[in-house]
């Protein structure tokens, strides 16, 4: 399928500026993720413990109101969200990020929650549909083990890139994997969402998804190398094989990215988080894959020539 025919854009006459706003976002990454190390962060109960309460009222009721009544009532601290596109009217989830050890105590954190807002809404009945409660050693114990798995998915694939290319190759695959990494963890960061298991499992698709579209590019880029060797313009052989690429990759990344759309629409609030990095991240690996990693190789052969006695610069 091909959308665009023969290009012959200059990919690379923009790279600082690329690498400038790519900078900015990355830096805002690591600041997030220190943030959510010292345990700073929007952390979900998942990982920080806590009580997490859903139920509908039968009457309309603004957020407002709830959250004021409940800080009334000494959860001035409650993350109140309604939940919008359900089939059930005016729900809403109610999450305390103070819990027991579990069992009965955190149970009573239910209960009281519920005794609050029947207390403050005598003539709008509360329906509780579900309870979620996770002690904080358990979530400390869960925060440590998704540590674990984005390190251990990541040295994996640390692995694979520098089995599959040589040594420039891999440095920039590896630079462009955890630049989209940090890019949409400062995204969620700057958008306030809650970093929970969900948006973790994003994090690692992403992952695997901004590596092979780079590992796509690359290879067209090695194609080309042997094209272009006698004439030894390197910047023509990469801008050539983007240009080739360029297609094939609005394909699919449109076509990924109208998908993981009607997940973040149409399949409500659970995986709303998920789907929103997962969006972002399609356009950000799309992105990364043309004006981080290409221009990284580039901008080491001009510096440092490797392939051709003379570059193109």
């Amino acid at each position: 399928m091909q959308i665009v025919g023969k290009t012959n854009i200059d990919f690379f006459a923009k790279r600082k500026i690329a690498w400038l706003f790519s900078g900015i976002m990355a830096i805002i990454g690591i600041v997030s993720l220190v943030w959510i190390i010292v345990g700073q962060a929007d952390l979900s109960i998942d990982f920080a413990g806590g009580t997490l309460v859903q139920g509908a009222f039968e009457q309309a009721i603004d957020v407002a109101d709830l959250r004021s009544a409940l800080a009334a009532d000494g959860y001035a601290d409650a993350s109140i969200q309604a939940v919008l596109g359900g089939t059930v009217p005016n729900t809403f989830n109610i999450k305390v990020k103070t819990a027991g050890s579990g069992g009965a105590e955190d149970q009573s954190v239910a209960e009281q929650l519920l005794a609050a807002i029947k207390k403050e809404f005598p003539n709008n009945a509360f329906k509780m549909d579900s309870v979620q409660e996770v002690g904080p050693t358990v979530g400390q114990e869960l925060q440590t083990q998704a540590q674990k798995a984005v390190l251990i998915a990541l040295i994996g694939i640390l692995i694979y890139i520098w089995i599959r290319f040589d040594f420039r190759f891999s440095v920039a695959a590896t630079i462009c994997t955890f630049h989209d990494v940090l890019v949409v963890l400062g995204f969620m960061f700057i958008l306030h969402r809650e970093i929970s298991l969900l948006v973790v499992s994003a994090l690692l698709t992403l992952a695997g998804y901004s590596l092979t579209d780079t590992v796509v590019v690359f290879d067209r880029i090695r194609e080309n190398l042997k094209q272009f060797r006698k004439r030894g313009d390197f910047v023509g052989a990469v801008n050539g094989a983007i240009n080739d690429m360029l297609s094939r990759t609005i394909v699919t990344s449109f076509t990924t990215f109208l998908a993981v759309l009607v997940v973040l629409f149409l399949c409500g609030a659970v995986v709303r988080d998920f789907a929103l990095a997962l969006s972002f991240g399609v356009l950000i690996g799309t992105y990364s894959s043309i004006f981080v990693a290409a221009p990284i190789i580039v901008e080491w052969e001009n510096r440092s020539p490797k392939r051709f006695a003379a570059t193109s610069k």
